[in-house]
């Protein structure tokens, strides 16, 4: 088992971990990213096989570097994965996968952090967790697992030939349940879906990707979601070119639309009396969008144009009229359950402060600055605004990530100048924190 000294290790070599690098290595900041597979694996092995980015490649991309495809396509994922590595590769960034990472523990009596891994043991100054949110799949504990259904959680779906014969109840309603719902409907199932609450941004308006309006309205730049909505997903598509979300739509092909799933008992779902206020609010959420890019429109003296047919919505389908509230799901068929239903964190080999974690896990941080120093979280969903999260979002996160460490390091920096002048040292601390976003 080897040993090595780094000053920054940054764990994950996804998008957070590549940008992580990038920052760093602009700033001339000895580091090492360690990936316990390969560079972007979430991206290969944990997406349904038709999976697509859901932003244009023109927008979710690094600066710098252009997916290979047409600007106003979505990348599928192995394009997505490969694009990561051509840019790792583009700085020559110092990954090294195939190590998993045991825990991090802090030094008693001196800085720096002592992480375990499957290869041995490496001493760090600093410790950038850049694992991303979709750490631990979540699925609710309703259906028992001997009920005689097969469930899986969305990240585990590749196709509607992996599922058994049969109806497929989906559950949860962000992008990655609609467009497995909508696939498995046009595969010729019998679909259900279990709809919470959402937003429902346009695909397209007004001849502009929903990308672009909400970067022009201020959208992406959100500090944080608004109150009571912290768990509300956003329902959009980038599949077959990319759509409007239509519940309304979707039930015209089939799909039988359901409130929120429940407790199950003797072969019964329950499913809560809340579509109609789902869909009510999604598509307020909809028009909410078209008034503003109007305005923004008119304010600007824009040529674009109208298209006065978004607005109109559409009848309501039976399942909103006449609404399920309770699901046998024997009777209806349904075999099989896919849980998009979302991910837990898991920073369990981080064994640092408790006090470094709320109660449910999640990181206390500012930005990313951990509540316990000299470690960082990068990737975070609302890290440091909406688009935090988003392959383009993570790039400005991680420069300011390097900024902070550059800060620290100047600090660090200051005991081994005692041969210079305070005005020296002041200089260095502020040098150094400019390189970290240079």
């Amino acid at each position: 088992m080897s040993h090595e000294d780094v000053e920054v290790l940054v764990v994950g070599a996804g998008q957070a971990g590549i940008a992580m690098s990038e920052h760093l290595s602009r700033a001339g900041v000895e580091h090492l990213v360690v990936e316990r597979d390969r560079i972007a694996e979430r991206w290969r092995s944990w997406r349904w096989d038709s999976l697509v980015a859901n932003g244009p490649a023109w927008h979710d991309c690094f600066p710098g570097l252009e997916f290979d495809v047409d600007p106003d396509a979505f990348a599928g994922k192995e394009q997505v994965a490969e694009y990561l590595v051509a840019y790792a590769e583009k700085f020559h960034a110092p990954i090294r996968t195939g190590v998993e990472v045991y825990s991090v523990r802090r030094h008693v009596n001196r800085p720096g952090f002592r992480v375990e891994t499957d290869e041995g043991t490496i001493d760090a100054r600093y410790v950038v967790a850049a694992t991303g949110p979709f750490q631990r799949p979540i699925i609710p504990a309703v259906v028992p697992q001997d009920a005689g259904i097969h469930q899986i959680h969305s990240n585990q779906y590749r196709n509607p030939a992996q599922l058994p014969e049969g109806a497929v109840l989906v559950v949860g309603a962000g992008s990655s349940g609609v467009q497995i719902a909508d696939e498995l409907r046009r595969s010729g199932r019998e679909v259900y879906l279990a709809v919470g609450p959402h937003d429902r941004p346009p695909r397209r308006y007004r001849g502009r990707d929903f990308c672009w309006w909400l970067g022009v309205l201020g959208k992406w730049d959100m500090a944080a979601p608004p109150v009571g909505a912290e768990h509300v997903t956003i329902a959009v598509s980038g599949a077959r070119g990319g759509h409007t979300v239509d519940f309304r739509a979707l039930a015209a092909t089939g799909v039988t639309l359901l409130g929120r799933a429940g407790d199950y008992e003797d072969g019964v779902l329950a499913i809560a009396p809340d579509l109609r206020a789902n869909i009510a609010a999604g598509d307020a959420n909809y028009l909410s969008v078209l008034d503003e890019a109007d305005a923004y429109v008119l304010r600007n003296g824009l040529d674009l144009p109208e298209e006065p047919e978004a607005h109109v919505i559409g009848p309501d389908p039976e399942s909103l009229t006449h609404p399920i509230l309770s699901l046998d799901l024997k009777a209806a068929g349904i075999a099989s359950i896919v849980w998009a239903t979302g991910f837990a964190l898991d920073y369990s080999w981080l064994q640092i402060d408790p006090g470094a974690f709320d109660e449910r896990g999640r990181p206390i941080h500012q930005r990313g600055v951990s509540a316990e120093p000299g470690i960082y979280f990068l990737g975070l969903p609302w890290q440091s605004r909406r688009g935090s999260s988003f392959l383009w979002g993570v790039w400005h996160d991680a420069r300011y990530i390097a900024d902070q460490i550059g800060i620290q390091r100047g600090y660090a920096a200051y005991p081994a100048a005692t041969a210079t002048t305070q005005a020296d040292v002041t200089r260095s601390v502020a040098t150094l924190a400019q390189t970290g976003v240079a």
